[in-house]
């Protein structure tokens, strides 16, 4: 659990001003949920939360070694943060079973973290958990594939349909693409089925 200080001030700008002062943060590290606004006869008091992002993070690192511990493991984490983005590497005695069947026990694990995370800030921390480069490689051999898939599309002007993937994998072939001038990527389908269509660009 992430231990949240409480601020006030006749206004939320106040409150937070107050928050950012003491913890020589600036706004955007900081995750602010709004608790209470009490309106006196002559005078307005604004209560709000405040979690500093390298405390989100850290509470992150104490959970996934915890759970490699619960789980029988040993291994080491490593943090490596980005402008938005952070990313934890896990590289345990046995990363099979941390990363299941074609990914599945770390999607969950993922997906767990980031619900948690959301539950206690109240709005979405981007983050991506990975476990002995095992995204890292995934990431490079789809955009492998997006690239081999949208020369064949851009050569033959025909739309090529992708296997179906998960939310995360889509994006990383719309991303791969995004500035290709010749083919032009949409996903289509409902989940668990929904998929990446590569399509020919129109000729202007």
């Amino acid at each position: 659990m992430l231990e949240k200080r409480k601020y006030s001030g006749k206004t939320k700008e106040e409150a937070i001003n107050n928050a950012k002062i003491e913890l020589q943060e600036m706004e955007e590290n900081l995750y602010i949920k709004e608790t209470e606004v009490k309106n006196g006869l002559f005078n307005k008091k604004v209560e709000i939360e405040v979690v500093t992002r390298d405390e989100v993070i850290e509470s992150v690192k104490e959970f996934l070694k915890e759970l490699i511990h619960n789980m029988g493991l040993t291994g080491n984490l490593e943090v490596k943060k980005r402008e938005k983005n952070v990313t934890f590497t896990i590289v345990s005695d046995n990363n099979s079973i941390l990363i299941g069947k074609n990914g599945r026990t770390l999607e969950a694990i993922t997906l767990f973290v980031k619900q948690m995370i959301q539950n206690e800030i109240g709005e979405y921390f981007p983050i991506v958990i990975d476990i002995g480069e095992y995204k890292l490689a995934k990431e490079q051999k789809l955009e492998r594939l997006a690239k081999k898939v949208a020369r064949e599309v851009a050569y033959t002007k025909i739309a090529a349909k992708l296997d179906p993937m998960n939310s995360y994998e889509r994006r990383i072939i719309h991303t791969a693409l995004s500035e290709n001038k010749k083919v032009t990527t949409e996903s289509e389908g409902e989940e668990p089925n929904r998929c990446v269509v590569i399509k020919p660009k129109e000729e202007e």
